[in-house]
């Protein structure tokens, strides 16, 4: 099979070289963390110094909502948030917190319901709990014409039984800090979602490089996950936002295809998800 590029190539047209004031979207950003507190507006600043236009940021649980919403509140064109219930949080208590989140669709406008799914990573007492939670956030997505967010951590197949169970066709979103064989990427692809690329990509042995060049750009979109999983050369460092230009031109480097184009293609899909979701009759 030929990489993208080459089955593919000039599709888009041909673009600017110069990607200063080039819209990216980043389409998932903790920037609410702890992490960020001492040099928030400075982090912000840098975003957008290399083009960042907006950032989505992903919840947790009960305890992240009020920081999260005082920057959508600073910055409400920018800086937009989700809502949901993270599968690491989910525990005894798992079913007042939906309640949290439902309460707050019904309070304020969110562009997501995340992030959501399942971690088999670090702990597996709550395991139907997660279940149990990502269906019933995949429901609340639907009653409110949004897209989902999802966290599969150790838990890919988990999930998309899951999805398939949920068996509505409407239901889409992001595959947030995707890491996959091609193989489970085309199943992403087929259900109806796009793959969120990080730092990852950037990693010698991340795995992507033998499953970016194969996949159409059309399919993914551009994330930083930050505070975490920083790129190269800031691995192991305290990720940010401005990083997601290493990340762009690492995954235009694999699909062989400019910067400028892929950042066209990833933000034009990130726009597209929302819109389609708002649209839906439901």
């Amino acid at each position: 099979m030929l990489p993208f590029f080459y089955a593919h190539s000039g599709l888009y047209g041909n673009f600017a070289a110069d990607l200063k004031y080039r819209p990216m979207i980043e389409t998932h950003a903790h920037i609410y963390d702890s992490k960020f507190e001492d040099d928030l507006d400075d982090m912000l600043a840098r975003a957008w110094g290399v083009g960042i236009e907006e950032i989505w940021m992903p919840n947790c649980d009960s305890t992240t909502i009020e920081s999260m919403l005082a920057i959508a509140d600073q910055e409400p064109k920018r800086c937009l948030p989700m809502i949901g219930l993270h599968p690491c949080y989910v525990n005894e208590n798992f079913e007042w917190e939906l309640k949290i989140v439902e309460d707050w669709l019904g309070k304020r406008e969110f562009i997501a319901i995340g992030e959501i799914g399942m971690d088999l990573y670090w702990d597996k007492t709550y395991v139907k709990q997660q279940e149990q939670a990502f269906l019933y956030q995949c429901q609340l997505a639907m009653d409110h014409g949004l897209w989902i967010d999802i966290h599969s951590r150790n838990a890919f197949y988990e999930v998309v039984a899951l999805i398939e169970k949920f068996g509505n066709p409407h239901l889409t979103g992001i595959f947030h800090c995707f890491t996959g064989s091609l193989e489970e990427a085309k199943i992403v692809i087929d259900l109806g979602f796009k793959l969120g690329i990080g730092g990852v990509a950037t990693f010698k042995n991340g795995g992507l490089d033998k499953v970016l060049p194969f996949l159409e750009p059309k399919d993914i979109v551009l994330e930083t996950d930050a505070p975490y999983l920083a790129p190269v050369p800031y691995r192991g460092k305290r990720n940010e936002v401005a990083y997601i230009d290493l990340v762009a031109q690492r995954v235009a480097d694999l699909m062989q295809i400019s910067k400028p184009e892929l950042i066209t293609i990833t933000t034009h899909t990130a726009r597209t998800l929302c819109r389609k979701n708002s649209e839906i009759n439901l």
